[in-house]
């Protein structure tokens, strides 16, 4: 009896394992599969992000590769350690920053956003980041403002090297003919010749009153000899002709000043590029927060012209829009955080870094430390 009942034993626990083994194989393949899908954006407080599920053996680091975006980031942005360990099937939001997603071009991996019940291409761009209407349309192939209800949008491109990357075709054949056509645009500005006539009269009149003098010199001799030289006078007249194309030749610098207005209207923005974030932001969770902080400056490469502005402050997560005003004039900016500063000694005594586009914007004289206002 007790051999028999030992053998059923063994047999209920091989059989078991199996089912464990079973069990196991189907959520990794499960997850595994979950991640090959369409990436579908999501948004929340005021900013994009992708839902990544942990499969197994997956780590922050794996997981920051995979997007293209700092571990470190995606701990902060989900509020848990850095060092803690992950759970299989846990859910974890990736931001999506300037680092690792674009708006513009054509190549990457497609993100999608789904259309809800009433919603156009306006309202698909306001819900993310202000991307080009027509941008859109040349992404999905399409031709009106109309969406269908749960239809999917690509709305941008993830830049990893882990993922296989995409070409929207559409997007290279409608961009290419818009260069030719801006070109006549800019060509035909030249061809008003109104200033070339207002430039011709003054040569006439000059040499209208050069050829009084030659006749009131020769007055004292016969008349038939003034006659003759009027006959000569007279192809003089056709020198303007030399002045009209010596006008022509100048006309190319006439289009040069416009390109510099082109350029200063860019760059001049008030409160910078992220003020209609900060907006949105506030409809959805109004800003509450109000400090007065020491801050200092980071240098960045770009922004200026673009009239971009970012900080670097602890407890707030990156991707957020904070507003930031020098108290000594009340001017005001717009900027995005890009990361905390603990940890760091050269920031011992400041609360806040803006960016050195930023502090530009706001006039600050001091370069070392300086008190500003942010609200959030």
């Amino acid at each position: 009896m007790s051999c028999k009942k030992s053998a059923s034993l063994q047999a209920k626990l091989f059989i078991m394992k199996k089912l464990f083994f079973l069990v196991v194989f189907s959520a990794v393949a499960f997850f595994s599969q979950a991640q090959t899908g369409d990436l579908l954006v999501k948004s929340g407080g005021g900013s994009l992000y992708l839902d990544h599920k942990v499969a197994a053996k997956e780590g922050l680091y794996a997981i920051g590769r995979l997007y293209n975006v700092h571990p470190k980031t995606i701990a902060n942005y989900n509020k848990i350690d850095l060092n803690a360990g992950l759970n299989i099937g846990q859910t974890l939001h990736i931001p999506l920053t300037d680092t690792n997603f674009i708006q513009k071009g054509n190549s990457g991996v497609p993100v999608y956003y789904k259309a809800g019940s009433g919603e156009n291409l306006q309202k698909v761009s306001g819900a993310n980041k202000n991307v080009s209407v027509q941008s859109l349309k040349d992404w999905n192939d399409m031709s009106t403002d109309n969406v269908q209800s749960g239809a999917k949008l690509i709305i941008g491109f993830l830049q990893s090297k882990e993922m296989q990357w995409t070409n929207v075709n559409n997007a290279v054949a409608k961009t290419q003919t818009k260069p030719v056509e801006n070109k006549p645009v800019v060509e035909t500005k030249p061809q008003v010749k109104e200033e070339p006539k207002v430039v011709t009269p003054p040569p006439v009149v000059k040499t209208e009153i050069k050829e009084e003098p030659k006749n009131t010199k020769p007055e004292t001799n016969n008349p038939v000899v003034i006659r003759e030289e009027s006959k000569v006078t007279k192809p003089e007249v056709t020198t303007p002709v030399v002045v009209k194309e010596e006008v022509k030749k100048t006309e190319p610098l006439e289009i040069k000043p416009a390109v510099v207005k082109e350029e200063v209207k860019a760059i001049s923005s008030a409160s910078g590029y992220f003020k209609i974030h900060f907006d949105q932001q506030t409809k959805a969770a109004p800003a509450t927060k109000n400090s007065t902080l020491n801050s200092g400056i980071f240098k960045t490469t770009s922004g200026l012209q673009e009239a971009k502005y970012y900080l670097l402050i602890d407890g707030v997560s990156p991707g957020t829009i904070v507003k930031v005003t020098n108290p000594d004039n009340n001017k005001s900016v717009y900027a995005k955080v890009l990361g905390e500063m603990n940890g760091i000694r050269q920031n011992q005594g400041l609360d806040i870094r803006i960016s050195n586009a930023a502090a530009l914007a706001l006039e600050v004289n001091d370069q070392e430390k300086f008190v500003v206002k942010v609200n959030y």
